[in-house]
């Protein structure tokens, strides 16, 4: 190999050295804009959550209004109210049958003698 091929394959390499380190700053770069990012929206997002639960809270602190008194029932509803249950009678569907055609494959070997023995 002559010395012009080597400083040809030389300048190559180093290039592709640069290159390298330059897209490798760039990805770490863009890695921690991201992290920065994703941090800001988890802050906000936990803000959120936190006022929601502030409310929560405080609804839950509240005293709750007096439910209204149940009238009483009548006797004569009595027995209409209570009632037998329905009777449930369960049939089984018929069974499905599946048939299977295999078109020019008997399963025999064919082996078995002639027709005119």
């Amino acid at each position: 190999m002559n010395r012009a091929h080597l400083t040809i394959l030389a300048v190559l390499f180093a290039a592709s050295a640069v290159l390298g380190a330059v897209a490798v700053t760039r990805t770490t770069h863009l890695g921690a804009a991201s992290h920065a990012a994703q941090d800001a929206t988890v802050q906000a997002q936990t803000h959120q959550l936190s006022t929601y639960a502030a409310t929560l809270k405080k609804q839950l602190e509240s005293k709750t209004p007096a439910l209204p008194a149940v009238p009483k029932a009548h006797a004569s509803s009595a027995p209409s109210a209570v009632s037998a249950a329905p009777r449930i009678v369960y049939q089984q569907p018929p069974p499905v049958v599946v048939t299977l055609h295999h078109h020019g494959d008997d399963g025999s070997d064919g082996g078995g003698g002639g027709g005119n023995d």
